[in-house]
């Protein structure tokens, strides 16, 4: 069966929604629109080579003009899985659909499960609370090098987060730790999405995390699109965080990145090299350093800084490459809160053969692009999803 693309790039904006979902009552989610708000901040987006795609044709946002002409097809993709959190975002995408949500601990963790990550690592735990990652470093990164107690914390996402500084505890150790509370919270009664590492350095007063993070992901439930590349002898090349989101399911080569412009650089690097198969990148500076911290101002920043950099990609994409830049949940950072926030995500499917680019179908599952990269491949498709390679042949 022909191929049409040899070579398939996928980029995930983290957390760039584009305007509530139908759902986001449901989610305390009412007027969430990351995108649009952000625009609104900035007084409009300087992004016009993503203009030029199309992204203001998927719903106009101040400052990029709708293209008469756009260079890719587009059109917005609504969540089908019931959680609104990065691993649930990206499982859907390569074909599977959540239908129980991870579980969440606003109230901190339980206290056996405290008892157990002490006892198990000898180690005082202190904080257990949700808490921005630099906040409460600063709180209690002094009371840490004092005693050496783990700094334990969470968000409104599935996570355990671990901090510790790296002259006090250092990374081997701190990693060990972390497969230890991923061994103890994979199952009933925790079910927590990821467990992650988050060093830092310094002194009180002037502390800085580190770009050592490390998170531990439960496996995906079932196989995704990208185990079915692996066992066709196909590569799929990881860069960012997306091996840890599937816990390495799936992946042939991974390579990690220090923040955005590193994923780009990444991303340039393997537009040079000769393979056949997926790219998939994560960029996650967007959801990470502006979504939760609620800065629309740097949020603005990056989706520019990142928009900069779209000319290098699309000018060394061959002609049996295809390219598919989307995202997996909101973060309005003029939203409440500091949690994701139930939305849209925009979905730009580009390619040089295109000589204008078209509305595709609302997409009503993130798995249509998994079920899409599956025919290409001719690869077994996934249960959840609809292809739409033809329309965009």
């Amino acid at each position: 069966m022909e191929q049409p693309f040899k070579r398939v790039f996928l980029i995930v904006m983290d957390s760039v929604g584009i305007g509530e979902a139908p759902d986001a009552k449901d989610f305390n989610d009412e007027g969430a629109d990351t995108l649009g708000h952000i625009a609104e901040h900035m007084n409009g987006l300087n992004m016009p080579n993503i203009g030029k795609l199309g992204l203001s044709n998927i719903r106009e946002i101040k400052g990029i003009e709708p293209a008469e002409k756009p260079l890719a097809h587009y059109t917005k993709m609504q969540e089908a899985s019931v959680g609104k959190d990065t691993m649930t975002g990206h499982w859907e995408i390569m074909g599977l659909n959540m239908d129980q949500p991870f579980r969440t601990f606003p109230e901190g963790f339980p206290d056996d499960l405290v008892k157990q990550i002490e006892e198990k690592t000898g180690r005082k735990v202190i904080g257990n609370k949700p808490a921005s990652g630099t906040k409460i470093i600063e709180e209690l990164g002094e009371e840490h090098m004092e005693t050496g107690a783990l700094i334990v914390y969470t968000s409104a996402d599935p996570v355990l987060q671990i901090a510790a500084h790296e002259e006090i505890v250092p990374i081997d150790e701190l990693y060990e730790i972390c497969e230890t509370v991923r061994e103890l919270t994979k199952d009933d009664p925790y079910m927590i999405g990821r467990i992650i590492a988050r060093p830092f350095v310094g002194q009180p007063g002037g502390f800085e995390r580190t770009s050592n993070r490390h998170d531990y992901a439960l496996k995906p439930f079932g196989r995704t699109v990208m185990n079915e590349l692996q066992d066709a002898q196909y590569d799929v090349i990881a860069l960012g965080k997306i091996s840890d989101i599937y816990d390495g399911e799936g992946v042939t080569e991974a390579k990690r990145t220090s923040d955005n412009s590193d994923g780009m650089d990444k991303l340039v690097d393997s537009l040079n090299q000769s393979f056949k198969g997926l790219s998939f990148l994560n960029l996650v500076d967007f959801d990470a350093k502006f979504g939760h911290r609620r800065d629309p101002q740097g949020y603005g920043e990056a989706l520019e800084a990142f928009d900069e950099r779209l000319p290098e990609v699309l000018n060394k994409l061959q002609d049996d490459d295809l390219l598919i830049i989307t995202a997996d949940h909101g973060n309005d950072p003029i939203h409440h809160g500091t949690d994701h926030t139930r939305e849209y995500v925009p979905l730009l499917v580009y390619h040089n053969g295109i000589e204008v680019g078209k509305e595709l179908p609302l997409r009503k599952n993130f798995a249509d692009i998994g079920a899409t990269i599956a025919e290409n491949f001719n690869v077994k498709a996934p249960k959840f999803g609809k292809s739409f390679l033809e329309d965009i042949k």
